[in-house]
């Protein structure tokens, strides 16, 4: 039977291991991964690290998905300065066999890809949202301006299979997602519960 376990900001999900990952590990990396976190693989090296690189100003973010990973990464999170001169907050995950299979599947040719096979869960789409996610005149997005049009054509049909709709929203030359504003109160009843304190102004319209 699923165990329930209750984290950091009061968030309640259900804990399957996959693995050596949770089944909120596993999702958290997915969502991170649509949205700014990156999968790499050194050269030389067997298996993927996940890298989460935030500005300073999302630490309480980046403070909760280390609290979801730490038994994954070697160290804290950390202070750093971008080329652009702004203060940025990371952390790495241990290179895992698991990271790997979610970066095959992921990644080709070392870009970003939607596979046919991706599935959105709620704290995959939550954290997809809290990373890439913005809302502007009633309308909520998500920042999918680095997938090719039949990439973004796949997530809008991912979001349907769990009630969402969506289409996309020509933003100059590129396109982003943007929900019907009558799949707002679904999207916001599906991913409330995973959103942290700092995130919430992503959806509150």
């Amino acid at each position: 039977m699923d165990s329930i376990v209750k984290i950091s900001y009061n968030i309640i999900i259900m804990d399957n291991t996959v693995g050596s990952l949770t089944q909120l590990q596993r999702s958290l990396i997915i969502g991170s991964v649509l949205g700014d976190g990156h999968i790499r693989i050194m050269p030389g090296r067997k298996d993927a690290f996940l890298e989460i690189n935030h500005f300073l100003k999302a630490k309480d973010y980046v403070d909760w998905k280390y609290s979801v990973l730490k038994n994954i990464c070697d160290s804290e999170p950390k202070e750093r300065e971008t080329n652009e001169g702004r203060i940025a907050y990371c952390f790495f995950t241990k290179q895992d066999k698991e990271i790997t299979e979610i970066y095959n599947l992921l990644y080709q040719d070392g870009k970003k890809i939607i596979p046919k096979e991706l599935e959105i869960n709620p704290i995959v789409l939550a954290v997809w949202l809290m990373d890439d996610g913005s809302k502007s005149n009633g309308s909520i997005y998500l920042n999918t301006q680095q997938f090719n049009m039949l990439d973004q054509k796949r997530l809008l049909h991912q979001l349907r299979l769990i009630g969402l709709n969506a289409r996309l929203n020509r933003d100059k030359k590129y396109y982003r997602i943007r929900f019907l504003k009558e799949s707002i109160p679904k999207l916001i009843e599906i991913v409330g519960p995973h959103i942290i304190p700092s995130m919430r102004y992503k959806i509150e319209l």
